[in-house]
């Protein structure tokens, strides 16, 4: 079966302040989003699931949308905070959404085929791509399940406008992912970074540590252990405003039950993404660039 390629794009930008998934960056209006899908068409992605929220539908649908519907298959999928399994409900004083793993889940109707999962204002570059629709359409036996994450190395991935969230990995020898640890609140500090989640202090990180950037493989296995395991957060944290479930919660818990093998592969691609609005204009300069070296045509969609 054809891979198929979901991408997140219910986030509210808060930090970036505004929709940032079709903001411009490229030299002719074109948005992150776009050198992304053109990398995946190229590498063998035939279908694109968009997971947004109903309130912005009608914009993004207009803006982003319906410049692919002509050049792959197109499908929407829904996030919202009253998805919920059988049994729960919003809590009074939830706003925040459930996080990456619930966003997942929420595109479970309308896929039905091995998928790549990737975040909609996310530079990950062409190879990693090639990498992840090899790897979804190698034939694999799913008990247990296989599963892929691109790597890339901390110092790569972070900004210099202030903190970021990151998923630290460790690998055996054969990068088989062994533990993902989520960070939300790493900062770049002389040549490396520290971690400001513990409580009790900052957590210094080389930054040569493996992270995920939100670019996992996955066959339609996942769907029922996204369920169970987002039922179990329900009735644990479904009361802390702040909690989300977090794809590597997910993927490390499946791990450790031996449920699921994840594969690491790495890219030595260029990551860089749009975080706060600071970030664009590097960004953008680095996009231009590329447009000149001829990695990629400009105007991007005048070709093919």
């Amino acid at each position: 079966m054809t891979p198929t390629l979901c991408v997140l794009a219910a986030g509210m930008g808060s930090r970036y302040g505004g929709l940032k998934q079709i903001d411009p960056v490229g030299p002719h209006g074109e948005t992150i989003l776009d050198y992304s899908i053109y990398d995946a068409l190229r590498a063998g992605f035939q279908r694109v699931v968009f997971v947004i929220r109903r309130d912005i539908e009608d914009e993004f649908r207009a803006a982003i949308g319906s410049r692919f519907e002509a050049r792959t298959d197109v499908d929407y999928a829904f996030q919202s905070l009253d998805l919920l399994p059988a049994g729960f409900s919003v809590p009074p004083d939830r706003a925040k959404p459930w996080g990456t793993a619930h966003a997942v889940w929420a595109a479970q109707p309308v896929i039905d085929s091995p998928f790549a999962v990737i975040n909609a204002d996310d530079f990950y570059g062409a190879t990693a791509y090639r990498m992840m629709c090899d790897f979804l359409t190698t034939p694999t036996n799913d008990v247990p399940a296989h599963y892929a994450m691109i790597g890339y190395q901390l110092r790569n991935t972070l900004s210099e406008h202030g903190h970021v969230a990151r998923g630290i990995c460790v690998c055996d020898d054969r990068l088989n992912l062994r533990e993902v640890t989520e960070h939300t609140r790493i900062l770049k500090r002389d040549g490396g970074a520290v971690s400001l989640d513990a409580e009790d202090g900052e957590t210094p990180l080389s930054g040569d540590e493996w992270v995920s950037m939100n670019f996992w493989g996955f066959t339609p296995s996942v769907f029922p252990h996204l369920e169970r395991h987002f039922s179990a957060f329900l009735k644990t944290q479904a009361q802390d405003p702040k909690a989300e479930f977090f794809i590597p919660l997910l993927i490390e818990e499946l791990i450790k039950e031996g449920l699921a093998e994840v594969k690491v592969l790495p890219s030595n691609d260029q990551w860089f993404g749009v975080t706060y609005r600071e970030d664009k204009p590097a960004v953008s300069a680095t996009i231009e660039s590329l447009s000149e070296s001829g990695t990629y045509p400009s105007p991007l969609w005048d070709v093919g």
